[in-house]
C-alpha cells in the first residue's frame, strides 16, 4: 500500500509541519506515505481569468510530472464528492479490494486545479464546499486517510 500526498506550495509554519510529521508516523504502522510539493507559481493577486488559467496549467503541468501512470488519483475539489470518515474508509477499502494499492491525492493551490489534473482524476473528494489554506488541508486529508486506516482495521480512534 502506498499513499502519496501531492500538493502544490511548500509548507513553511513549523505547527503544520509538526502535525504532519506526527500523522506520517502514525500511517507509518498501514501504508507508505510521501508527501511531494510542487512549486506554486508566483502571480500577482489581480489576475485577469486568461492569467489565472495560465497558472493553474502551469501548476497542472507539474502535478501531472509527479503522478504516476497506475496510481489511482483522488483530487480534493469543492465540487468533489463528499463523504463521511467512515464514507472514505469504505471508499478506499472497496478500491483496495478491486486491486488499487497506489493512491495520490492531490490538493492544487489557490487557484484551484486545472482541467488536466480534474481529468487524470479517479475519484473527487470534497470536505466542505468552504474554501479552507492548502496547508491547513494537507493536515485534515493525512488525518482522515489515519483515521480511514483505523476504521478499516476496527481499531478505536475515529469516535
Amino acid at each position: 500500500m502506498k499513499i502519496t500526498i501531492l500538493t502544490v506550495g511548500k509548507l513553511k509554519e513549523r505547527y503544520w509541519k509538526q502535525a504532519i510529521a506526527e500523522y506520517e508516523k502514525r500511517l507509518g504502522a498501514y501504508s507508505k506515505i510521501e508527501i511531494i510539493e510542487v512549486p506554486d507559481e508566483k502571480a500577482p493577486e489581480n489576475m485577469s481569468d486568461k492569467e489565472v488559467e495560465q497558472v493553474k496549467e502551469k501548476e497542472g503541468q507539474r502535478l501531472l510530472a509527479k503522478v504516476k501512470p497506475q496510481s489511482t488519483v483522488i483530487t480534493l475539489e469543492i465540487k468533489g464528492n463528499m463523504l463521511t470518515s467512515e464514507g472514505l474508509a469504505t471508499e478506499l477499502e472497496g478500491r483496495m479490494t478491486r486491486g488499487q494499492s497506489d493512491f495520490t491525492f492531490i490538493i492544487g493551490g489557490s487557484n484551484g486545479l486545472h482541467q488536466d489534473v480534474l481529468n487524470r482524476s479517479d475519484y473527487a473528494l470534497s470536505f466542505s464546499k468552504m474554501t479552507f489554506p492548502h496547508q491547513m488541508m494537507r493536515v485534515v486529508l493525512i488525518e482522515q486517510i489515519y483515521r480511514a486506516f483505523k476504521i478499516m482495521r476496527g481499531e478505536a480512534y475515529h469516535k
